[in-house]
């Protein structure tokens, strides 16, 4: 550990870890909710259109792929919400379109090349420059703050739209925020679990706390704490063992959460057995018939209630 801790570029891997781990379940609870689970996919797959923007433009590809991932969220809630096309057909035409994209330009582009692309589609954590490890900082730390601090409005569009916009809620303009934040996350996970992966990363561990946990508090603070766990422990792995970050971090996901359905359901069971019983539930009423109402207090009242006539019987 101590050995491994002595390189920047392993330092570098692990604060990118642990802000990837933070950002990506903040915003998954919430496509965890609204059933939106592959819409991370569907994002990483647009992405690819802005890295090979980035390469055709010798520029920064995760900035490129940021405003294409953006204005590709934005276009798939707009015809959510208003075009007559269901939202997965767009979310298929996220997916197709994207890639098929992103691989023309990179294949035209001057650093078109097996390994630069595939740093981007499984991600290449032990690459992460100074530069990248500051944009992935300042783009996790807005997504964490708006994912937080819109809590409650979040939650609400998530549950019942319709509700929530009775009450007041920007709903439409809550949707967009929410894309945008999926949109952003997406790259800012890319270089840690690669594009093709970066959707587990979201949902695996949301998936995981909840089966633990009882309210969306905890569910969130849990997906996060998993998320910041196995980003830890997939990336020292990843160094030990001499083999891909972004698989070893989506795999041990999967084993937290098949050993959290295996603990879930004796820790259900037990929580029933600890309920105090408090006793059957009678509903003691007798028609026809005079009946009796007793009152708390001193004063009582005598309530008939008439039997039903014939012509009600049904």
């Amino acid at each position: 550990m101590t050995e491994m801790l002595s390189y920047d570029f392993m330092q570098r891997a692990l604060i990118a870890a642990v802000l990837v781990g933070i950002t990506a379940p903040a915003v998954g609870i919430y496509l965890v909710q609204r059933r939106q689970a592959l819409m991370g996919d569907g994002m990483g797959h647009v992405a690819m259109t802005g890295v090979g923007l980035g390469f055709i433009f010798q520029t920064s590809p995760v900035w490129m792929a940021v405003a294409v991932c953006v204005l590709g969220a934005v276009t798939m809630e707009l015809v959510r919400a208003r075009g007559n096309q269901r939202g997965d057909i767009a979310l298929a035409m996220l997916f197709y379109g994207g890639m098929a994209c992103g691989k023309l330009l990179v294949s035209k582009s001057a650093q078109a090349g097996a390994g630069s692309l595939e740093s981007y589609l499984w991600g290449s954590i032990l690459t992460v420059s100074p530069a990248d490890l500051a944009t992935i900082g300042a783009l996790g730390a807005v997504v964490v703050a708006v994912t937080l601090g819109l809590r409650r409005q979040l939650f609400a569009i998530c549950q019942d739209e319709d509700f929530a916009r009775v009450t007041g809620v920007p709903v439409r303009l809550l949707n967009l925020l929410l894309a945008v934040m999926a949109a952003v996350t997406v790259t800012v996970a890319m270089r840690v679990v690669g594009l093709l992966l970066v959707s587990a990363l979201m949902v695996v561990p949301v998936a995981a706390a909840q089966q633990l946990t009882r309210s969306f508090a905890a569910t969130q603070a849990g997906s996060i704490a998993v998320g910041v766990l196995v980003a830890l422990a997939g990336v020292t792995g990843s160094y030990q063992l001499d083999v891909p970050s972004g698989p070893a971090i989506v795999l041990l996901a999967i084993v937290v959460f098949a050993v959290f359905g295996a603990i879930a359901a004796p820790l259900a069971r037990r929580r029933h057995r600890d309920t105090p019983e408090s006793g059957p539930q009678v509903c003691d009423v007798r028609l026809p018939g005079p009946e009796r109402v007793d009152l708390p207090g001193p004063e009582r009242v005598d309530a008939t209630t008439p039997a039903p006539s014939a012509g009600l019987a049904q």
